[in-house]
């Protein structure tokens, strides 16, 4: 299956995010933010690693997604903000998973460690959120450096069978997770987007 997200896909669900069509870097594309209530709202209850996406009415279990990106931060960011978008999959009523971007941790802009090491981000929704899997997995298993940056279109493919999951940015396989912390089971998608982040979607592409 292939959409160019020109348009809002009929049947989406926005949830706690504006989306808009709009012209970036060449190409129309589909504009995803946090609507007002959620970005004045509280970390951990409203945001951070939260049902923040553009629902999609495709479901999906197994096989691989693709879509570009481009990240960049919104004039109200807080300072940790790092133009956080991504891909959230096997969204239920109880639960998602998701592989998101940090743009500004990319390593062309040269970031000191630990941030060179955390450009791409697993996380589990609701009991496997990012702080989480860094506490109880120091070596950062879950989280992988990118040759990227914000303001650029960044191409994330996800290939996901069962409990494995392999992401990989531009091409380059970055990540690769043995064991998910969801169990497998269908779901819809969604375009994911996280606190101070203006993120523009294009050309997904999803086969089983």
């Amino acid at each position: 299956m292939f959409l160019d997200l020109a348009t809002v896909p009929q049947g989406s669900k926005a949830r706690s995010v504006d989306v808009a069509t709009a012209e970036k870097v060449g190409r129309t594309a589909l504009s995803v933010t946090f609507d007002e209530r959620t970005a004045r709202g509280t970390p951990n209850i409203d945001y951070i690693d939260m049902p923040t996406f553009l629902e999609l009415p495709i479901e999906f279990e197994n096989g691989e997604i693709s879509v570009d990106i481009l990240g960049e931060l919104r004039a109200d960011a807080p300072d940790y903000a790092r133009a956080f978008a991504g891909i959230a999959y096997r969204i239920t009523e109880i639960g998602f998973e998701a592989v998101y971007l940090r743009p500004l941790n990319g390593l062309r802009l040269e970031p000191d460690p630990p941030r060179s090491r955390r450009a791409v981000q697993y996380f589990s929704y609701p009991d496997w959120r990012f702080e989480r899997l860094r506490e109880e997995y120091p070596d950062g298993r879950y989280e992988a450096g990118a040759d990227i940056r914000p303001g650029e279109w960044i191409e994330l493919t996800l290939r996901i069978q069962n409990d494995h999951v392999a992401a990989s940015v531009n091409g380059e396989t970055v990540l690769e997770i043995t064991k998910a912390k969801s169990p497998p089971s269908a779901g819809r998608i969604g375009l994911f987007v996280d606190i101070g982040t203006q993120a523009y979607f294009s050309n997904l592409r999803i086969s089983s």
